[in-house]
C-alpha cells in the first residue's frame, strides 16, 4: 500500500493549488490582513457613493430581498439583511469571546477584570460626556452612544502592524477593554435603541433557547445544526422589537466552554486509530471501511480536543473578518459627501462631537480611569505594560469604525445627521489609527532601547 509521493513529483496544477491554499490559509489568520480588507471595503464604498454611479450604490443596498418558507414570508431591503441579520454572526463571535473571557480569561475574576473594567468605564463615559456637551439638543443628543464603541477587529489589526515588539499583555488588555466596550454597546442597543417590546416575540425567543439547550443535551456537536434554533431565536428577538443582533450575543453566551465527553481520551483515540491505519498499510489487502472509520474517529477526536466555544469561534473568524465585516463596511461606509450638509449647525456639532469624543475622549478616559484605579490600589498594571502602553491602548480604542457606524444607524433617522455621524466616525477612526501607529512606533523604539 506504500505510495509516498515527493511534493516535487506532484502535477504542476496540484502544486500551484496547494501553494495558493497554504497562502490563503496563512493570510486569513493574520489579524492585520483582516483590517486591510476592512479598510479596502470602506474605501470602495466611499468611492462608489461619490462616483457618477452613486445611485447604483443606494439602489443596490435598497433592493428588496424576500425569504419564504411555506406560509411564512419575510421581505426587507438588502441593507436591513446586512445590518440586522448578517451582523448577528459578528455578535455571535462577540458573545463567544465574552463567554471565554468570563470562564477563564481577563473577566474571570474581579482582580483580573478590575483594570480593563476601569479602562472601559472611562473609555465609555468621557466620550459620551464630550459628545453630549456639544450636542444638548434632543434631536442631536440621541447619538451620544456613537463614540462609546471600539472596533475590536480594526484596533487589534492596527496593533498587529506594530509587530512582535509590543508586549503580549498590551494586546490582552486592549482585547479585554474592547470586549467590555462591546458588552456595553450590546446593553446600550438593548436598552436605548430597541423599540417598544412586543411580548408575543418572547415565545419564539423561549422556543429558540429551549431548542439550543435540547440540542446540547442530545450531544449534537455540529455548528450547522444550530442554524435553525439560532434562526428561531433571531426571529423572536426581532419580533419583540429589540435589535435582532442581540440573538447572536445570547447564542454566543450559551456556547459550551467544555468539550463533549467521549468514551475515551481524544489523544488515546487518535493513537489507537493511527495504529489501525498503520496495520492496514502493512496488510496486502486493505479494508477501506476500516480506514474510513479510523479517519472519521480521528476527525471526531481532533474536533473534541477543543471546547466548542473556541472551536466555533476559530471556524467563524475568517468568515467574520473577510465577509461579514467587509460587507457591513461596504453597505454602511458609503457616505456621499454631496448628501452631507455641514452648513447646518446640527450636522457640524454631530460630526465634531463624534471626532473629539473618539480621538480625545477615548484615550483621555481610558488613561485617566486606569491612573485613578491604580492610585486607589484597586488594581495594578500587568507585567510588561507601562503607562505608555496604556496610552497606546487608549489611542487605538478610538477606532470606532464598524461598531460606531452600526450604533449611528440606530441613533439617527435623519439622513443628514446620520451622514455627518458616519463622516465623523470615519475621520476619527483614521485619525486614531494614525495616532496609534505613530505612538506605537515611538513606544516600540523605547522598548528596544531599554
Amino acid at each position: 500500500m506504500k505510495n509516498h509521493t515527493s511534493p516535487n513529483t506532484l502535477p504542476l496544477g496540484h502544486r500551484i493549488n496547494q501553494s495558493v491554499s497554504n497562502l490563503v490559509s496563512r493570510l486569513v489568520h493574520i489579524e492585520a490582513f483582516g483590517g486591510v480588507v476592512l479598510i479596502l471595503a470602506a474605501v470602495v464604498a466611499l468611492i462608489w457613493a461619490n462616483s457618477p454611479y452613486a445611485h447604483g450604490y443606494h439602489d443596490f443596498w435598497g433592493q428588496t430581498v424576500a425569504f419564504q418558507l411555506g406560509d411564512f414570508a419575510m421581505s426587507n431591503s438588502l441593507h436591513f439583511w446586512v445590518n440586522d441579520a448578517l451582523m448577528t454572526v459578528f455578535f455571535l463571535v462577540v458573545g463567544m469571546e465574552i463567554r471565554r473571557e468570563i470562564h477563564d480569561g481577563a473577566l474571570s475574576d474581579f482582580r483580573k477584570a478590575s483594570l480593563p473594567l476601569a479602562a472601559a468605564a472611562g473609555g465609555v463615559t468621557i466620550p459620551a460626556l464630550i459628545y453630549m456637551a456639544l450636542n444638548m439638543d434632543p434631536t442631536l443628543s440621541s447619538g451620544w452612544a456613537v463614540p462609546t464603541a471600539t472596533d475590536i477587529a480594526f484596533a487589534v489589526g492596527v496593533l498587529a502592524l506594530l509587530g512582535k515588539s509590543i508586549p503580549s499583555n498590551v494586546r490582552i488588555l486592549l482585547l479585554a477593554v474592547a470586549i467590555i466596550d462591546d458588552i456595553v454597546a450590546v446593553l446600550i442597543i438593548a436598552f436605548f435603541y430597541s423599540g417598544g417590546l412586543d411580548y408575543s416575540g418572547f415565545w419564539y425567543v423561549l422556543l429558540g433557547v429551549v431548542m439550543v439547550i435540547a440540542w446540547q443535551r442530545l450531544g449534537i456537536a455540529s455548528a450547522y445544526a444550530y442554524i435553525i434554533p439560532g434562526a428561531v431565536l433571531w426571529f423572536g428577538v426581532f419580533k419583540t422589537g429589540a435589535h435582532p443582533t442581540l440573538a447572536g450575543v445570547a447564542l454566543g453566551l450559551m456556547t459550551p466552554v467544555y468539550a463533549r465527553p467521549l468514551l475515551e481520551d481524544p489523544l488515546t483515540q487518535v493513537e489507537k486509530n493511527m495504529h489501525r491505519i498503520r496495520e492496514q498499510s502493512k496488510s496486502p489487502e486493505t479494508d477501506e471501511m476500516v480506514l474510513l472509520e479510523s479517519i472519521e474517529n480521528i476527525r471526531e477526536a481532533q474536533r473534541e480536543m477543543l471546547p466548542p466555544v473556541a472551536r466555533v469561534q476559530m471556524q467563524l473568524h475568517p468568515w467574520v473578518s473577510f465577509i461579514v465585516m467587509p460587507v457591513f463596511a461596504l453597505a454602511n461606509a458609503g457616505v456621499s459627501f454631496q448628501g452631507i450638509d455641514l452648513s447646518s449647525g446640527g450636522a457640524q456639532t454631530v460630526m465634531l462631537g463624534v471626532v473629539l469624543a473618539l480621538v480625545v475622549g477615548k484615550p483621555l478616559g481610558i488613561f485617566a480611569a486606569c491612573r485613578l484605579a491604580v492610585a486607589l490600589r484597586i488594581c495594578q498594571l500587568p507585567e510588561g505594560v507601562s503607562w505608555s502602553g496604556v496610552l497606546l491602548i487608549g489611542l487605538l480604542a478610538g477606532i470606532g469604525f464598524t461598531m460606531s457606524i452600526f450604533i449611528g444607524t440606530l441613533a439617527f433617522s435623519d439622513e443628514a445627521l446620520l451622514g455627518a455621524a458616519k463622516l465623523g466616525v470615519l475621520s476619527a477612526s483614521l485619525t486614531a489609527a494614525i495616532a496609534g501607529l505613530s505612538w506605537g512606533v515611538f513606544y516600540t523604539r523605547r522598548l528596544r532601547n531599554n
